[in-house]
């Protein structure tokens, strides 16, 4: 993607106030959300936590821009509401809450700045194939997937619950965010959002 803007900020609340600012952050819960998930606290670079780019966390992985978390988050929001299930596939620094060495520091990322989600069971991270899911957890009423699929993973599609959403980069060369709408009847309506660029998503990534 190609911006105009650029954000550079020396706060998460900076961060935020400047993504609402540009119209990427546009409803009060989404805002809420990311005020209260300090981003500082999931990434491995205090000079690149508040900016409004990707960088990466170690084992060949990223945590996504900002303005990409608010994006999605937005496209997911009459889904992941409270009482919902919600599966995060990719998330190895925990941040929108992965690889064995980054289940650790995700949960410890967690731990730190909201530690009643660890406690209370709200969020649970496991090491599990990305592409398969969690099937003994479904149906999700939304599902976020933060790494590019070659193809639309089909078992993610299933683990969908009717009336459910999926938010997923698509692609090798050139990816796409697709917006995976699973209608009563269990037919399947996908939407093109914008073109993106993610790392693959590979074996051993999944929330």
């Amino acid at each position: 993607m190609e911006h105009s803007w650029k954000a550079e900020c020396r706060s998460n609340d900076e961060l935020i106030y400047t993504l609402r600012s540009y119209g990427l952050v546009k409803s009060k819960r989404v805002e809420a959300a990311m005020r209260a998930v300090d981003r500082g606290h999931y990434s491995t670079d205090p000079d690149q936590a508040y900016c409004d780019r990707p960088h990466g966390i170690g084992c060949s992985q990223t945590i996504s821009a900002p303005h990409m978390h608010a994006m999605c988050l937005e496209l997911l929001l009459d889904h992941a509401v409270p009482g919902a299930k919600v599966l995060d596939v990719g998330s190895g620094s925990g941040y929108l809450t992965a690889i064995p060495e980054l289940v650790e520091w995700g949960t410890n990322n967690i731990r730190k700045d909201s530690p009643q989600l660890l406690e209370k069971r709200v969020v649970e991270i496991r090491n599990v194939d990305g592409w398969e899911g969690v099937k003994d957890e479904a149906p999700f009423d939304a599902i976020h997937v933060g790494a590019a699929a070659a193809t639309l993973p089909q078992p993610l599609v299933d683990q969908l619950r009717p009336g459910g959403r999926l938010i997923i980069p698509v692609g090798r060369d050139d990816q796409e965010l697709l917006q995976v709408d699973k209608q009563a009847d269990g037919s399947i309506v996908q939407q093109r959002v914008l073109g993106v660029r993610y790392v693959p998503l590979v074996p051993g990534l999944a929330q």
